[in-house]
């Protein structure tokens, strides 16, 4: 038993004394509840971004991106994907993430492309939806929503620029590359080389991507049974640093890849199994 005038009695007295200050003192403090309401729900939309040499727009793109999620009332994510930049691009995304916790970043060693840059993003998405988007500003982010509005029917919504803000000679290579991509693989696609989509993440999984064909998503995705639907999306000029394409590698560097995706179609497995009597999760004796 304690004395009431020991040490130990007189601590355990003020220790009780103190506890509604305690209480008072945890209710009181501040709380940053976005981000502990972000972190207890399951991430719903994952943006991945391909960078390359982009030091300047990343962080308008990404302010913009967050500007237009956080009215959404979803747990989402930005990836950007560092595909071997030459400038400052990294620091600048390092800076990006500890301002943002939404924010998260991978970086190549070196230049890889944008098919495995965006093939890196895509794997480490952990949204139910994928939304692809380049990081040049010449998209606009203002345009998810009603993209994401479409998932409710289709599993794949593809940008298209009816109005393009590009060089003439972007545009008429574009031009060209869609009409020989749609002739030769049976496809309406208006612009397979729009970079603002939305993809359904299970899609996303199943597919095998190799250099240059996320030019023809859509097409892979429909192979494996997905619905696409294309929606008119708003373009800009590029602002600032220079577009990474050119004639070769549009044109001329794509019509192997197209070859390679004509092969596929013709040569992909086309049955259907209309009765089996297997059963699901069933162990079958030896």
């Amino acid at each position: 038993m304690l004395s009431g005038n020991s040490p130990e009695a007189r601590y355990v007295r003020n220790s009780i004394s103190n506890v509604p200050r305690m209480i008072n003192d945890v209710m009181d403090a501040p709380k940053d509840i976005s981000i502990t309401e972000q972190e207890k729900k399951k991430v719903k939309i994952s943006v991945v971004l391909p960078v390359f040499n982009e030091a300047e727009n990343v962080p308008l793109v990404a302010s913009g991106i967050i500007e237009v999620l956080d009215k959404l009332n979803e747990a989402y994510e930005i990836i950007f994907v560092d595909d071997g930049s030459k400038d400052n691009s990294f620091e600048v995304l390092k800076g990006i993430c500890s301002k943002y916790k939404v924010v998260r970043t991978i970086r190549f060693k070196k230049n890889c492309g944008e098919t495995a840059a965006l093939d890196a993003g895509f794997k480490a998405a952990r949204g139910d939806w994928v939304v692809a988007m380049d990081a040049d500003l010449q998209t606009d982010p203002n345009d998810i929503p009603k993209m994401l509005e479409k998932t409710k029917e289709y599993d794949v919504v593809w940008g298209y620029r009816d109005k393009r803000n590009d060089p003439w000679i972007k545009l008429i290579s574009s031009k060209v590359a869609n009409f020989v991509r749609n002739k030769l693989t049976n496809e309406n696609i208006r612009d397979v080389g729009c970079p603002l989509r939305v993809i359904k993440k299970e899609c996303l999984d199943k597919l095998k991507l190799f250099t240059g064909l996320h030019r023809f998503m859509p097409t892979l995705c429909k192979m494996e049974g997905y619905r696409v639907v294309e929606l008119e999306i708003k373009h800009s000029p590029r602002r600032y640093g220079k577009s990474k394409y050119n004639i070769w590698n549009r044109v001329f560097r794509s019509f192997v890849d197209l070859l390679a995706v004509r092969w596929m179609l013709k040569r992909r497995l086309g049955y259907e199994v209309v009765e089996s009597t297997m059963v699901d999760n069933e162990v079958l004796p030896r």
